[in-house]
């Protein structure tokens, strides 16, 4: 719940023992470092000399908080041990070389890759200032992203939509395409009752979405952005203008070759705007454009047990030929009685190395 800031741990070591932790809970928050220190003042124990393993650099600049190396060095810790270097240009290496200059021994190294892959999309936005993107889709087995007219909205389980929900509530945002809204006239809400409700993004390259559907009616609750041409702004400005009206943020970029809003001119200015982490939720020819641009940074696929067993549909996405240039980080099993088990595949790009 932190982000834009990176999600950080730290504890405080004295003779193998930890003797105080902390991490960064929430966006304004403490950093995790100052959270240990609190935690050691609370416990009653004294941390000069001791060591301190933190999971990225401690800052060293004022933003909403004071500098955690400031806090490590008024505290007199002896040691500290650090993943790795911060890539915000605002630290960079300063907090480290800072903790140095004040005669705190720091070694930098230890879980690098690890803390790399948790915190990929941090890094990837800090360096390219770029959102993490990640393409979910539910299919069939026989691999069917929609069922036949008629026969049903739902393609995976109770248990497989309750976890698309959880994940949303730790995402910046979440993106469909206009034919996605034109078709299922969806919300894009967490309905966890806990976490963060993403800024909610509608592909819509000629400003077709209904002034009367649940998202632009449900715009003054929860934010949303429609994403069109610039093309297609200056053609509709009453459309944009009734959009503006209900709340809804209208973002006009360049479009491709095709006429359809550009996906990385997109992401460019979603990382502009602060989101580190997006997901494209479909339709199936959104993702098939995401994927064809290999604009992904990561893939969430849930495969239910059952079968259409007819020909494909026409808008299908490809196999999951896509996964060979990513590394499968998990395969589980989402199991609901009387419908047998969803699998859940998640494919991830290799994280950058600091």
């Amino acid at each position: 719940m932190v982000s834009p800031n990176p999600m950080v741990g730290c504890v405080i070591v004295r003779d193998g023992e930890i003797i105080a932790e902390g991490f960064h809970t929430k966006y304004g928050a403490p950093h995790a470092e100052r959270e240990a220190l609190a935690d050691a003042a609370g416990r009653n124990v004294d941390v000069r000399g001791a060591t301190a393993y933190v999971t990225l650099e401690p800052c060293s600049h004022y933003g909403k908080t004071p500098p955690c190396a400031d806090g490590l060095i008024e505290a007199g810790l002896g040691r500290v041990v650090v993943a790795i270097e911060d890539p915000d240009s605002q630290v960079a290496g300063r907090g480290i070389a800072k903790l140095r200059d004040a005669g705190i021994a720091v070694e930098v190294g230890c879980c690098g890759e690890e803390v790399c892959r948790q915190l990929a999309p941090y890094i990837k936005h800090r360096t390219t200032a770029r959102p993490w993107v990640i393409a979910k889709w539910a299919q069939t087995a026989d691999g069917y992203l929609a069922l036949p007219s008629g026969e049903g909205q739902w393609i995976t389980g109770e248990t497989s939509r309750t976890r698309v929900h959880e994940i949303r509530a730790t995402l910046d945002a979440i993106a469909v395409g206009i034919g996605t809204v034109l078709a299922d006239d969806p919300l894009l809400t967490n309905r966890t009752g806990r976490g963060r409700q993403p800024l909610r993004v509608v592909v819509d390259s000629n400003l077709r979405i209904p002034l009367d559907s649940k998202l632009v009616t449900s715009a003054g609750e929860f934010p949303l952005l429609v994403a069109t041409t610039n093309a297609a702004a200056q053609a509709n400005p009453e459309i944009a203008r009734a959009l503006q009206a209900a709340d809804v943020d209208v973002v006009s970029v360049s479009a491709d070759c095709d006429g359809h809003v550009d996906l990385l001119a997109l992401q460019n200015e979603l990382g502009q705007r602060g989101i580190v982490t997006l997901q494209f939720e479909g339709g199936a020819t959104l993702l098939c454009s995401l994927l064809d641009c290999a604009l992904a940074d990561e893939l969430q696929v849930y495969v239910s047990p059952h079968c259409v067993g007819r020909a494909a549909l026409e808008a299908n996405l490809p196999k999951l030929d896509i996964a060979k240039r990513l590394s499968c980080m998990k395969l589980q099993m989402l199991w609901e009685e009387g419908l047998g088990e969803d699998r859940f595949m998640q494919f991830v790009k290799s994280p950058p190395q600091e």
